[in-house]
Order: structure tokens, then sequence, then C-alpha cells
């Protein structure tokens, strides 16, 4: 594939990714409770497609290229540590003191820096797999985007709870997700540097995905037990692997 569609693809693919912390602007007539209503389908999806985007399109793509050894193996498995250590790390960072007029907690800046690291991680996330193949790189920017709007409407709710205006949370919410395409950058950059970079990074990737869907995602599932709930959670997981099926097919 030609350098400069992979810097192509990827720049459009991230700077997209960065709208979607806007998501937002649609939630704002909306109560805080059927805001969570809507909020557990949309991560029941996401965590789908993030799964079906691991399985499906980045770890046969890799076994085409690379093979299954204990090599890969170990990058997987070490996408799944670097993701667990940069959570522990944000939430060493967190001050659970309760918000109050006299006492103002700057947790929604903590907010903001966690979310910037995961975004720059999304950004290398998807240049790495532009990098393999531009249908790769396609159904993982999607599996991103599904992923990012629960998690933009929820940082949106925070910083509007932690005081910032509907403008301004709106705002530094659309800068912290420009780290996106700083990490792009970066993964492209680093292409070529090193060899066999882009299958260390898909692999990492295929570990960040699996981390985020089944530690971050399918725990807020269980704490819905309603059956009828349950069921049509269930229903918008199957949806978000599906997709990622069909994007298979249409390669």
């Amino acid at each position: 594939m030609v350098l400069s569609q992979v810097w192509l693809y990827s720049l459009i693919s991230v700077f997209i990714v960065s709208l979607i912390s806007f998501v937002g602007i649609l939630f704002l007539g909306f109560s805080s409770d059927k805001l969570k209503k809507i909020l557990i389908y949309l991560i029941s999806f996401s965590a789908g497609a993030l799964f079906g985007d691991a399985f499906i399109h980045l770890l046969p793509e890799l076994a085409e290229e690379k093979g299954i050894g204990l090599e890969v193996s170990l990058y997987i498995l070490g996408g799944i540590l670097i993701f667990l250590v940069l959570e522990k790390v944000i939430h060493w960072q967190h001050c659970h003191m309760p918000i109050s007029k006299e006492h103002r907690h700057p947790f929604t800046y903590t907010v903001l820096i966690g979310d910037g690291l995961h975004n720059f991680i999304d950004g290398l996330i998807i240049a790495a797999s532009y990098i393999v193949s531009i249908p790769a790189g396609i159904a993982t920017t999607v599996a991103v985007v599904l992923h990012e709007i629960p998690q933009e409407i929820g940082n949106f709710g925070v910083l509007l709870h932690g005081g910032f205006s509907k403008g301004k949370a709106l705002f530094v919410n659309f800068i912290s997700a420009l780290t996106a395409v700083l990490g792009a950058i970066v993964g492209l950059l680093l292409q070529g540097r090193f060899e066999g970079i882009e299958y260390i990074l898909t692999a990492i990737t295929i570990g960040g995905f699996i981390y985020i869907a089944g530690s971050d995602l399918i725990p807020e599932l269980h704490k819905e037990n309603e059956t009828k709930g349950s069921f049509l959670q269930m229903i918008a997981f199957i949806i978000g692997i599906l997709l990622m099926l069909v994007l298979l097919l249409l390669e």
C-alpha cells in the first residue's frame, strides 16, 4: 500500500474519531435516567464491536502475515497489561471526595488527562491497523468510534457535573480528543523505523480491545439484571459483532 494513502486514511479517521467528542450536544435535553438507559445499550453494542474487530479483523490479519506463535501471544498479553497499567494510573489520580461549593476537586481535569491518554492510544491503534491494510483500518476506526460514543457522552456528563459550562465542556473534551491525531502521527512515524512495528502494534491493539471490552464494558452490563434489559443488551452485543462481520464481507 502507498505510504501516502496510509497517512491520508489514518489522519482522516482520527479526526473523525475526535469529532465524536461533540456527541454530548445531542443529549443536552435528556434526563440522567433516560441517558443511562441509552448508554447501557451503546456500551453493549461497542463491546461486541471491539471483540468483533479483535477476533474477526485484526487477529486473522496478523495470523496471515505473521502467524500466531509465542511472540504474538506475548505482545497481545502486553497490550492487556499496558491498558491495565494505564487504567490503574488514572484511577490512582482520582479524588473521591464529594464536590461542593466550598471544596471543588479537580477530578474533571483528571478525566480529561485520562481521556487524552486513551485517545492517544486510539490514534496509535488506528494508524497500526491502516499499516496492516485499509480494510483493517476502516474496521478498527468503526470499532473505536462505537466505543468512543458512550465514553464521550459519559465524559460530557462528568464535566458538566464538575462545574464546566456546556460550551466549555464540549471545547475541552474536543481538545482532549485531538490527542488521537498525535497518536496516529507517532504510530505512522514509527513505521519504517522499526522492523515489524506494525505487527507489534496490531498485537497490542488486540490486547487493548480485549481488555477494554472485557474489563471496562462487560462489567457495566452486569449492573442491569432486569430480564428484558439483559436480553436487549445481548442483542446489541451480537449486532456489534455482526457489524464487524459485515465489514469483513464487504472487503
